[in-house]
């Protein structure tokens, strides 16, 4: 390990060498400058851990310094030296960032110790740095694959209110990727460096959500053979995601609103309430309004939930990130498998664009990872995906014509471009089960050379390419 870099800035000569020798018994390196100058220029062109300060300087006053220094580098740990008389001073110092201040005389205890802690205070400062940069780089935007102006405008939200405290409602279908999103907004968050627990408020009984969400003390019921913390104690000071909160019953309802209001809870069998400090980011796939109307939501539980809602939009409705992460998926699932696929046909690309996904980028990412598992050629073609996916094209509520015309001109494109599809995947099994030979493509399917060659030039089909594949699944 590097030693630590120490800079004293003091006029007296024996204050220097007293300290210097203190601190370089312990493997400290240390520096000495004599005056102000000399030690603002040594601050600011080399890296200090730790710098002794003394508050009455010959040419800069010590306060303009310490300013210099919190300005220009302020993880830089200052601690000031000043005599008796102008303690008062000192304080001043402390309120502009000074970690600690000493006393003269001190003795080499007293400055041993105050060094130590404004090292540990430096070294729990860039350990909190480091977890907040592998959090941004783990669950940041970067992360989040897409760049249709809906998620760009989900990201600018989550940086305004990532900083606050304030409950968020994430709105999405299924397999939107909500928690995703939600610890993107714990990564940004000023509570980055506690917990971020997640529960999926659907998996669990009423009963034992309870006991899981507020924890339960020790015979409050058969089996509690011992005190358990619930998860608002475990996320004390962090965020709790909590995921599919309209499945919550009545109940829980009402016992969360409490937490929420006055962010206090009692866990099961308890005779007292515990204090909780969670931030909440709730989810949900339903509306929640209409469920509040039906009387099977609270509604001032909703109303303490969606206090900054966020509208997750489906996968349908940002079809511009579909190749993006398609080819994200694809990466991801090569480097797993240690396969080499190189990519999508346009045609393949074009289906899996214009399918619908109900499933969302969850159901895209689990039939990426089939068809990487099912690959034997580089590329994932029209007829690969067909054979392995039996994907029907299906069309949105949105597209619903509303007059005879309108049906007719959607009745007219979906068999054109469904029959031109299938056409060419038609072609190209043909063709490859006769390794590119068209005469015995022609023959086999029960079609004239000339018709068949004609379907070819209509679909610009390659044979060479045709053969090529054939001998990579070969």
């Amino acid at each position: 390990m590097e030693p630590n870099k120490i800079l004293i800035i003091d006029d007296e000569e024996a204050i220097c060498k007293g300290c210097r020798l203190a601190l370089t018994d312990l493997n400290h390196s240390v520096d000495i400058c004599m005056t102000g100058r000399q030690g603002l220029d040594a601050l600011l062109s080399d890296k200090y851990d730790v710098v002794l300060l003394d508050m009455k300087l010959p040419d800069i006053d010590g306060m303009e310094i310490l300013k210099n220094v919190k300005k220009e580098k302020p993880g830089l740990q200052v601690i000031v030296m000043t005599a008796y008389s102008t303690i008062p001073n000192a304080v001043e110092a402390m309120k502009l960032g000074a970690f600690d201040y000493l006393a003269k005389p001190f003795s080499d205890d007293e400055l041993v110790l105050a060094v130590e802690k404004a090292i540990e205070k430096k070294r729990l400062t860039e350990e909190n740095i480091s977890l907040r940069k592998e959090l941004f780089d783990r669950f940041g935007f970067s992360n989040i694959v897409g760049r249709n102006p809906k998620i760009l405008k989900i990201f600018d939200k989550i940086d305004k209110v990532a900083p606050t405290d304030s409950n968020v409602l994430l709105i999405g279908e299924s397999g939107t990727g909500k928690e995703l999103f939600a610890r993107a907004i714990y990564a940004r968050s000023r509570r980055a460096a506690r917990q971020f627990v997640a529960v999926d408020c659907s998996t669990l009984s009423p009963g034992l959500l309870e006991s899981e969400l507020f924890g339960h003390v020790r015979g409050a019921f058969t089996g509690a053979v011992q005190n358990k913390a619930g998860i608002f104690e475990i996320a004390h000071g962090g965020t709790l995601f909590l995921d599919d909160v309209a499945n919550l019953n009545m109940e829980i309802q009402s016992k969360l609103l409490r937490v929420l209001e006055i962010q206090e809870y009692k866990p099961v069998g308890a005779s007292s309430f515990k204090k909780t400090d969670a931030r909440i980011v709730a989810a949900t796939n339903q509306d929640l309004e209409t469920l509040v109307d039906e009387g099977r939501f609270r509604s001032d539980l909703y109303y303490r939930l969606n206090v900054f809602p966020i509208f997750i939009p489906p996968l349908r409705d940002r079809k511009d990130d579909i190749p993006q992460l398609a080819y994200h998926f694809l990466r991801h699932f090569c480097k797993k498998t240690g396969k080499r696929i190189e990519g999508f046909s346009d045609d393949a690309l074009d289906m899996l664009v214009n399918y619908q996904w109900p499933g969302n980028v969850r159901q895209l990412k689990n039939v990426i990872e089939r068809l990487v598992i099912m690959a034997d050629g580089s590329v994932l073609d029209l007829l690969y995906l067909m054979d392995n996916l039996q994907i029907k094209r299906s069309w949105g509520q949105d597209s619903v014509p509303d007059t005879l015309e309108e049906f007719k001109e959607i009745k007219k494109h979906f068999l054109e471009e469904s029959f031109r599809q299938i056409e060419k995947a038609f072609i190209t099994k043909a063709l490859m089960a006769c390794n590119g030979n068209i005469t015995l493509a022609a023959d086999r399917v029960g079609m004239q050379r000339s018709n068949f060659s004609a379907l070819i030039k209509k679909h610009n089909l390659s044979v060479n390419d045709i053969k090529d594949r054939t001998q990579e699944r070969a």
